[in-house]
Order: C-alpha cells, then structure tokens, then sequence
C-alpha cells in the first residue's frame, strides 16, 4: 500500500495492514544536515532538505513540512528568540506591548516567515507529496492567544471573560487562514497543536477553546482535507471534550495514557496518534528503548485507527539510531537485539542539599523551558506566582 493512503486509511479509522510510522521531525530536520535551528528556520532551502533528509533516513509514513509554533504569532507582530538548537521562542507579547486586538490584521502569505514556509511547503510538496502523507502544522488558537498575550490570560479568563472570547475568535481566524494557506500549498493533514490546553480545566477548554477548534476543524473538513488535534502534557481531562471539537485524529504525548485515549477517541469514531517518550526514550534512551516504547505503542494502539508517532516535536539532539530502530521495528527489519546502555552515563548532575536548604524549593521539570511554549509559560507562571515570597523560595 502506498504509504501516503496507509496514513490517511488510518487518520480515517480503516483497517491497515500495519501501523503507520510518523516521525515528528522539526528541529531534529536541522541536526540531520548540519546546520543550527536558527539557521533552518529563516531558510526554505534547508527546510526542504532538511524534510528530504528526514525521509531518506527514517523511511515514514508521513511528516510535518515545518514545525514551529512561533510562525503565526512573528506574524502578528511578537518578537521571537532564535536558538541554536531548538525552535524559537516569543519573547514579547504584542498584546501586552501596547497593541489593541483591532490594531491586528489577519496574517497572509507575504507576513513574517510565511513567504519561507509557504515555498518550502510547495516544494515539499512537489518532491514527496505523491509518496508520503504530509502535515501543514497550525498554532493552536489558545496557544496562539498566550503567545499574543502571555500569561495574563489566565486570569482573564476569570475577570474578563468577554476580552478572552475576542481574542480567541481573532485567533480562529488566524488558524483558519493558516490552514487554507497549507492546504493550498498542498499538505494532506492540517495539524492543530494547541499544548497549552493541557494547562486548563474541562470546564474552561469548552468555554474558551471547543467552540473555535470546531469552527477550524469545520472548515478543514469542508475544505477535503484530514485534520488531527495534537495536545502536549496531561491532557487527560480534555480528552473527550477534544473528541467533541470533531477532528479526525487527536495526538497526545506520554503524560497521558494511551489506552486511555484511545477507549474514548473510538467512542467518538476517531483515530489517535502517539506517543512515544521525547525525552526519557527518543533523546536518551538506547535503541533497544525505542524498540520497546514502539512495540508498547502498537500493541495498544492496533492496526487500526492508530499512528504511531513521537509525542511531539523531537528534540534537535535525537540519536539518529533510536529513530531509525523505529523504523526497523515498523517494517519488521529488526534482526539484532542490542545490548542494554546506563542512559545516564556521562551525564553531569548534583542534587540539592535538601537538609541544608533555608528555603522551599520549587522544582520545576519541563522538556525545555526556553522553547517549548508549555514549557516557557508554566516557567513564566511558577515565577510570577512566587514574586511575593521570593525571599522564603527557591526556584530550580
């Protein structure tokens, strides 16, 4: 079967004669051809080679053109932070800088990076489009709503519900301009990743997110396009009220459960995606890790209605080996067992005094706290709520 229609036959809840195999490969793309993150995600020219690269080596089932959650809101006009090693990261809020929402237009193809995209996309397209299903990935409307406004909007959402409200639906439009954008440069699957979802309530995702992903899945859906809702960290709540925004597929990553998911996704007919570890497996984990996470994966997920997939954008540092482990895995190529490593080997580490400490000390673990837009606002959040007790807490 055709690799391409194999992605699309699952995303659609049909029978496959195996799982699909799709490796979330953004900045990870960058590493593969040598070259920094800052330097991939200004130029299209690497960016196809970079998705070229990704195919040859990993052999998939399908691919993101580009993924960078900090396009849409560049855009809009905040400024951003490159990094040698990761996506950017927004720097400023348009919104908090003295901008009204009036003051902001609708992006279109000759805004911010979205001339760079765009053509990659096409040219992407052109080169793998018959071969591979591909993915146009869209920021999520409420993740694109903190970006514009930063954290502040948690407490919006209680104080000033209404300003919420206008800034979603200013933010719908902007995804469902993004989507046409991708589609119309050819992508088979518009890609909603909205991670900072998992940072709310049931109650407050139906009122401030359900009823503008619907709307966005709606006009993908009319538009003859697949979609899927991708959520990154525990999630676990929005599950089903995710179901009701009536995406084809919904992707989640390794805070959540897999079986979980999947119990009540196919009680909505749809299809799910994930979610092997980013980090404790993909980025140190050996080979046989991946294997194992694999196998896991697709022995819950089956052969149908299921995609096996990272949980989200793989680090820029990913083994090539582990990938490709998956790869030989999927295509049932795997004639080697590997030998068990110590990941922890040469890796530095203290752990505090905790005895000694005259202070709290509020550990916070995240995948990367510069770049990742969880990540960066729950940092964001943690120290802003410990402002005005700085001097009894410690913050690490």
């Amino acid at each position: 079967m055709n690799k391409k229609q194999l992605v699309l036959d699952s995303i659609h809840n049909k029978e496959t004669e195996r799982v699909p195999w799709v490796p979330f490969v953004g900045c990870h793309a960058a590493s593969l051809i040598g070259v920094t993150a800052d330097e991939y995600f200004i130029d299209a020219d690497l960016i196809v080679k970079g998705v070229k690269k990704a195919y040859e080596e990993y052999d998939p089932d399908g691919l993101p053109v580009l993924f960078d959650l900090q396009v849409e809101a560049e855009a809009l006009g905040c400024e951003l932070v490159y990094a040698k090693d990761n996506p950017p990261a927004v720097r400023t809020h348009v919104l908090e800088e003295g901008k009204e929402l009036s003051d902001l237009k609708i992006p279109t193809e000759k805004d911010g990076r979205f001339p760079i995209v765009l053509d990659a996309t096409r040219r992407i397209v052109k080169e793998l489009g018959d071969k591979i299903a591909l993915y146009g990935l869209v920021t999520g409307p409420f993740t694109l709503a903190l970006h514009l406004k930063g954290t502040d909007i948690f407490y919006d959402m209680l104080d000033d519900p209404d300003e919420v409200h206008a800034v979603m639906e200013f933010c719908k439009e902007v995804c469902i301009k993004t989507s046409k954008m991708y589609m119309d440069a050819g992508v088979d699957i518009i890609a909603l990743v909205d991670p900072m979802t998992s940072q709310i309530s049931s109650d407050s995702f139906e009122e401030f997110v359900s009823p503008y992903a619907t709307e966005i899945f709606d006009f993908v859906r009319q538009s003859g396009k697949s979609s899927s809702f991708f959520v990154c960290g525990n999630a676990k709540r929005n599950i089903e009220a995710m179901c009701k925004t009536k995406p084809d597929n919904v992707s989640i990553d390794e805070n959540i459960p897999l079986d979980y998911v999947i119990d009540i996704c196919k009680s909505y007919g749809i299809s799910v995606g994930g979610n092997i570890k980013l980090t404790l497996t993909m980025l140190f984990g050996t080979p046989m890790d991946n294997v194992n996470d694999a196998r896991t994966c697709m022995e819950i997920g089956g052969k149908k209605g299921y995609i096996l997939s990272p949980g989200c954008d793989m680090p820029f540092a990913t083994p090539p080996e582990n990938v490709k482990a998956i790869t030989s895995y999927v295509h049932g190529n795997i004639t080697e067992i590997f030998e068990d490593e110590d990941v922890m080997e040469g890796v530095d580490y203290v752990l505090p005094d905790y005895e000694k400490e005259d202070k709290v000390i509020i550990d916070v673990i995240t995948l990367d706290s510069e770049s990742c837009a969880p990540c960066q606002y729950t940092m964001e959040a943690v120290i802003l709520a410990a402002e005005p007790i700085k001097d009894k807490v410690k913050i690490i």
